[in-house]
């Protein structure tokens, strides 16, 4: 996906005073009968009465560089998933983000195509999602490529639901990576790999930002948030708290939280 771009070439991501609320169920009406009723006793009240509403984030402002690698810290339910799902489209177009190029996104390494289908099999239909502007013989050489580095090898034939969660993170990073893309979000999709694959990963990802673009990361191992990025931004009290240095983010995020709590 790509929005309207940004007038800085160097600038890849910006976001600007944005507000994320979610809209909650309507509290204590759990029946026709209770709707009726109110409806008689106070209809105007009824009529434009707001339903409760979730705020995650307020006001948000930040700009992401090409070559930029963002660790995104905050304790469950600050927003940073909200908030990665916000800039990919997931919940449709927002005036308050600029994108300048492409989006490639990945939330969980758990979701499978088809559970009963083989992983090669599964590599072409994501492959095919993921990349459906390229080519047809481009999309076969990102699956050559993608299987090569997975070092799945045979198990490459194996159906999907028998892979082990270090086995489904090796095969989807190894497709999302296979191409430079202009901002890639990454939420959680290093859980389950080993480390000599960490490793691997991280410096593919490292060449693709140096090939044109930036990352946006959210990890529970802060280990991987200092190795892998470059700066880091604190979400709490729905707003940003902390943007600066790995070292300093983590510093600043562990003695708020007394704990790794990610």
């Amino acid at each position: 996906m790509s929005y309207t771009s940004t007038s800085n070439q160097d600038t890849i991501l910006k976001v600007q005073d944005l507000d994320i609320t979610y809209r909650l169920a309507y509290a204590g009406m759990d029946s026709i009968r209770d709707i009726f009723v109110k409806a008689l006793t106070n209809p105007v009240k009824l009529l434009f009465k707001e339903k409760n509403q979730l705020e995650l984030l307020k006001g948000l402002n930040f700009e992401l560089k090409k070559g930029e690698r963002l660790g995104l810290l905050g304790v469950n339910g600050t927003g940073k998933t909200s908030l990665c799902r916000t800039i990919a489209g997931m919940h449709g177009k927002s005036p308050n983000i600029f994108i300048n190029g492409i989006v490639r996104a990945i939330f969980e390494t758990s979701v499978v195509v088809q559970p009963e289908l083989s992983g090669i099999e599964n590599a072409r239909i994501l492959t095919n999602l993921i990349f459906h502007n390229h080519s047809r013989r481009d999309r076969d050489a990102i699956i050559t490529d993608a299987v090569e580095f997975s070092e799945l090898n045979e198990f490459i034939y194996t159906p999907f639901k028998h892979y082990s969660k270090g086995m489904k993170a090796r095969h989807f990073l190894s497709i999302i990576s296979a191409r430079p893309c202009d901002l890639l979000i990454m939420d959680e999709v290093f859980s389950g790999a080993d480390t000599f694959f960490n490793q691997k990963i991280s410096k593919r990802v490292e060449e693709m930002i140096h090939d044109s673009g930036a990352v946006i990361f959210i990890s529970h191992h802060n280990e991987l948030i200092e190795k892998l990025c470059n700066r880091v931004i604190v979400l709490d009290e729905k707003k940003i708290v902390f943007d600066g240095s790995p070292s300093e983010g983590l510093e600043f995020y562990l003695k708020q939280t007394n704990g790794p709590h990610f």
